[in-house]
């Protein structure tokens, strides 16, 4: 009798080799033909897989399920994650996409790739873009094509999408807001606010369509449907541009304030209130008690959980504070509960420059000013801080594998996600990507990313912006 049964082999080669990592698995995998087939176990690559992304698919890696297997995902994941993070030549190709006649003042993904589901069988993104010279622009940005453009209007001054109806929202500087049909560029609906200045806020409360637009005048009115059926209307800040506005992720709260005056506060209003407005009833509204709201976001892992940078009691200081918003209800009356979870005072060298915030998970947000770059925890603690850029950052995207900065200095910076054994999570800075020539360009002005793509625009110094398409191989 064999006293070392085959079976009973390759069970003990499988389990010392979950120990490996990917490189020396391969290697153990030439050494004989039981160690090749013990290495090509499906169940170790999976869990190789699933130890490093907290999701994985494999219809990811196309139709054919021929190239379906552990192995093959984690080696194709890997090699584009590598790209990402080392920017070298030969790992991606860029694109600039022309045709707008005008500055750009948004753009804003309608097809992409997650990096919560990639899919690494997608052969094209689509980016949208709207311009001062009164067009919306649809890119297939892989092949550096213009796929629809949309009739000449007012000049535009906003876009948003819905990635899941396919659909583009834009504002125009007469305070029409307008839906498109993301395929085609077909106009949807249109719907005047017969204001300037617009912010646009899209979400989706079960299976219904609102759209929330904060307007010149200080009031925020509520949309249904692609239709733009106006369902209600409220004064938020008075006479002050409503230029912050944001929805939590569990859907039951609306922030809207103003960075235009440091005396007011900002306001969250219980979604319900806009969407199914009562006719004996006020909406629900609860002032947040801070003043001067500089930037703001909803912590993205957490029902209503906000981080707000504002002013402090003294001059020219400001303070990040974190609050849960909740609802309190009682035998005779409903009402709104902000309570403060932390706060911490902020160090920012350039007190002129726009504050652009940013939340990555449950307890790290990301914000830039001036030419700076900081990673905090939401207990305070400074994780990282960068300064790669000689001109002030313009825009930031972050997701879960990356921080993106575009600056007016024509360069785009690309930092990395690093969790860290002993020091936890921490952001890394990699590389530059840059934008062109400042002797036809002046600088980016916007960023957006999806997980294997960065899109920017740039500003032309003969008024025509373009698009810089970075599309990164796997």
């Amino acid at each position: 009798m064999d006293p070392h049964p085959p079976h009973l082999i390759s069970d003990c080669l499988i389990h010392i080799f979950t120990f490996l990592a990917e490189d020396d698995l391969i290697s153990a995998s030439t050494v004989c033909k039981d160690w090749y087939e013990a290495a090509e176990t499906p169940w170790l690559w999976r869990r190789m897989c699933l130890q490093r992304w907290s999701f994985c698919n494999l219809a990811a890696l196309g139709s054919d399920p021929v190239n379906h297997s552990w192995k093959r995902y984690f080696q194709q994941r890997c090699h584009l994650e590598k790209n990402m993070t080392e920017g070298r030549t030969g790992g991606y190709t860029c694109k600039s996409l022309r045709g707008h006649a005008g500055r750009v003042v948004g753009l804003v993904y309608l097809q992409g790739n997650s990096s919560l589901r990639p899919d690494f069988s997608k052969s094209s993104a689509v980016v949208c873009s709207a311009s001062a010279d009164g067009t919306v622009r649809a890119w297939d940005i892989q092949n550096g094509e213009s796929l629809w453009c949309s009739p000449v209007q007012s000049p535009l001054t906003a876009i948003i999408a819905d990635e899941k109806q396919e659909v583009i929202v834009t504002s125009d500087s007469t305070g029409n807001i307008k839906t498109w049909q993301g395929q085609s560029g077909q106009e949807l609906a249109s719907f005047s606010t017969e204001s300037s200045h617009c912010t646009l806020l899209q979400y989706n409360i079960a299976s219904d369509w609102f759209l929330t637009v904060g307007t010149g005048q200080g009031s925020i009115c509520t949309l249904a449907d692609l239709t733009l059926t106006k369902k209600s209307s409220l004064m938020v800040c008075d006479s002050f541009r409503v230029n912050i506005l944001l929805v939590s992720p569990d859907k039951k709260w609306i922030l809207a304030g103003t960075k235009e005056n440091a005396d007011l506060s900002p306001k969250v209003i219980y979604s319900e209130s806009l969407t199914s407005p009562s006719e004996d009833e006020e909406p629900l509204c609860q002032s947040v008690p801070v003043p001067g709201c500089q930037a703001a976001v909803f912590i993205p892992t957490q029902p209503a959980r906000l981080a707000i940078i504002h002013h402090t009691g003294l001059r020219g200081n400001k303070a990040l504070t974190v609050f849960d918003v909740s609802i309190k209800k009682m035998k005779y009356k409903t009402e709104i509960q902000v309570q403060q979870v932390e706060s911490f005072s902020l160090t920012l060298c350039s007190s002129s420059s726009e504050i652009l915030l940013e939340a990555k998970s449950s307890n790290c947000i990301v914000l830039a000013a001036g030419a700076q770059l900081w990673a905090y925890s939401l207990k305070g603690a400074l994780l990282a801080s960068f300064k790669d850029h000689i001109m002030p950052i313009s825009s930031i995207c972050v997701d879960s594998f990356r921080v993106v900065t575009a600056s007016q200095d024509l360069s785009l910076r690309v930092l990395t996600w690093k969790n860290d054994r002993d020091s936890g999570l921490t952001l890394e800075s990699q590389y530059h990507l840059l934008g062109g020539s400042h002797t036809t360009s002046r600088g980016f002005t916007h960023v957006a990313c999806d997980y294997s793509s960065i899109v920017a625009s740039v500003e032309g110094n003969n008024g025509k912006d373009v698009l810089k398409a970075y599309s990164f191989t796997s």
